[in-house]
């Protein structure tokens, strides 16, 4: 299921119901991720300030998967920044 995610609420919502939904506890989510049980709890509240390669590894613990759905135009930019260059 796809999700739209505009705030850090809306993705802790999502952490929070993903946790819930697998039965753990937020003590031994942390645990097992890796992570503090007070950060695991910042990213569930929504908080502004979380480091992002922790909340990313939340996110994969709990196998969360992030996509970012981008106009053409910056596919195109990305697509054409990371062909490899002609060396002549």
């Amino acid at each position: 299921m796809k999700l739209p995610i505009h705030t850090p609420a809306a993705l802790g919502q999502i952490v929070r119901a993903a946790r819930k939904a697998q039965q753990i506890r937020q003590d031994d989510a942390a645990g097992s991720i890796g992570v503090s049980e007070n950060f695991l709890g910042k990213v569930e509240r929504g908080s502004d300030a979380v480091q992002w390669g922790k909340l990313f590894q939340v996110l994969e613990g709990l196998g969360i998967q992030v996509m970012v759905d981008v106009p053409d135009s910056v596919a195109q930019y990305l697509k054409s920044s990371t062909e490899p260059r002609d060396p002549s």
